[in-house]
């Protein structure tokens, strides 16, 4: 959680950095739009090679085959290595031709400036499938520091780029950094994963953890590429609204993800291992309790988080934003799109838990009718509010469709696992949300009597005491409610400063910090 800190406090700063330089132009819709293409075109079958990884390996670790476990992770690197040269060779002679589908509302000196963003972007993608490999291997060994600093280290390159190079190139020097930044994040996992000694420069096509993976990687693939169409939608759709929204809704969704990002995909990080070691084990009820408490966990963060960023939206907006090319009109502008980009939030944090729980107990068919459902629901939603809300629509439709997604997945994963404790998580829900209404209630009044803020230094001392208003309303509450989430938070943080106590199993060699 802490190297996801760092990470996310730096993809704040880059944030920030952009909205200075760049604001809500159309040079920073267009960059986006860019940026958003390797994605859509190789974030599939990344990221379903990623997840088959880990069950994949789980079952030779808990059998204690390392040899076979290694043999065919080096297998997988180095024929990734090889095809994803050829499809980035291809990506950049072709890219004239595929880019206007995905922006085709721009129009066209935009679009040439779309396609040569996509083309400096396009090498990129060999690092960024080779780095999300890497964090798959070191995952299932339990080895969690390498993955984690990957988003510090693209934070970092990006912000050094667009200050250092941003006179000269431009909008390209953020286009650069990011490329950059990508290639870094494979960079400061190669000697994690060479320090433990298996890697070897070999291609065993017919090894039989081949066959375990493609059983799995075909519908993981087909529940990836559902999650893409859906991207594809939000950037088709956005690319016909006047410009300056396409980053009015992504400085919108980076303030949703700041608590997503700390919390509840590092919680979803740790425990999707274990969920497929006790799977493997055929330890349904661990499975059942693991999910329940990853749960548990990510509402006790979100549910207020929501409110927060509701209630807080303009002050969070002005304070982080607001200098530079980032005047009073994008203010306004992203300042209405974030509550229908925050509704989703806490339904996002739910189905990062609730997916790696059905992938760790092999129920990808499930996983993926699901993905389908929802990105349906998200498209036919989208085309029905775009008329009448825009952007707003389009982050509601996200919300929206989220929400329902997780509450397919919960219903699945109780059918799955041994018994849920309904009880337990339908009361620890009551007790958050009371908390967190009374904070909205002690944040509506310190708003109220809110000035406005001339300085920078005003605009962070007052946006920080607001904060610590809310956060001292909600943990007081929550002591008094007796909310068991903050205890649990409190030991599982204080078991990592105490000696001789019983902890759940981790590395120490390369400890979780």
């Amino acid at each position: 959680m802490l190297a996801t800190l760092g990470s996310t406090i730096f993809g704040f700063l880059r944030e920030v950095v952009s909205a200075k330089y760049y604001g809500t132009q159309w040079q920073m819709d267009t960059y986006l739009a860019a940026a958003m293409i390797p994605t859509i075109l190789f974030g599939v079958f990344n990221g379903a090679l990623t997840s088959a990884l880990v069950p994949t390996f789980s079952d030779y670790i808990a059998s204690g085959d390392r040899k076979e476990a290694w043999r065919l992770a080096s297998t997988i690197v180095n024929s990734l290595a090889i095809i994803l040269t050829i499809c980035a060779v291809i990506g950049f002679v072709f890219a004239p031709y595929y880019v206007p589908l995905i922006a085709h509302g721009f129009p066209k000196p935009q679009m040439g400036v779309a396609i040569r963003m996509t083309r400096w972007l396009m090498p990129s993608i060999i690092a960024v499938a080779l780095s999300g490999v890497f964090s798959g291997i070191l995952n299932a060994f339990q080895r969690f520091r390498a993955a984690a600093v990957v988003g510090m280290t693209l934070n970092v390159v990006t912000i050094f780029c667009v200050v250092l190079l941003n006179r000269k190139y431009g909008i390209y020097a953020l286009v650069a950094g990011t490329g950059l930044g990508l290639i870094s994040q494979m960079l400061v996992q190669i000697p994690a994963f060479l320090s433990m000694g298996g890697y070897r420069f070999t291609l065993d096509l017919r090894h039989p953890g081949l066959k375990k993976m493609w059983a799995l990687l075909g519908p993981i693939a087909i529940g990836s590429s559902a999650g893409q169409v859906s991207l594809f939608f939000d950037r088709y759709f956005a690319t016909t609204l006047p410009a300056g929204y396409i980053a009015g809704m992504s400085y919108a969704q980076k303030l949703v993800s700041f608590p997503l990002q700390i919390f509840a995909v590092a919680i979803a990080t740790v425990i999707f291992p274990l969920l497929a070691m006790q799977f493997a084990q055929s330890d349904r009820v661990g499975v059942a309790r693991g999910a329940i408490t990853g749960l548990r966990l990510v509402n006790f963060i979100t549910i207020p988080s929501v409110c927060a960023l509701i209630v807080l939206a303009r002050p969070i907006v002005s304070t982080l934003f607001e200098r530079g090319s980032f005047g009073p009109t994008s203010v306004d502008l992203t300042v209405g799109l974030l509550p229908y980009a925050a509704a989703g939030l806490v339904a996002l944090a739910g189905n990062v838990v609730l997916t790696r729980c059905l992938v760790a107990c092999r129920q990808i068919s499930w996983q993926v009718a699901t993905s389908i459902l929802t990105v349906v629901l998200n498209v036919a939603l989208s085309i029905t509010w775009l008329p009448t809300l825009g952007a707003r629509g389009l982050l509601l439709a996200n919300s929206v469709s989220q929400t329902v997604q997780a509450i397919v997945l919960l219903v699945l994963v109780a059918r799955f696992v041994a018994e849920i404790d309904w009880r337990t998580l339908i009361g620890s829900v009551a007790k958050i949300c009371v908390c967190a209404l009374v904070m909205v209630a002690a944040l509506l009044w310190v708003v109220g009597m809110a000035t406005p803020q001339t300085t920078l230094v005003l605009r962070v001392s007052f946006l920080a005491g607001q904060i610590a208003v809310g956060a001292v309303v909600f943990i007081a509450l929550a002591l008094v409610l007796d909310v068991e989430e903050l205890s649990l938070a409190w030991r599982a943080i204080m078991a990592k400063f105490e000696r001789n106590i019983i902890v759940p199993p981790e590395n120490r060699d390369a400890p979780i910090t």
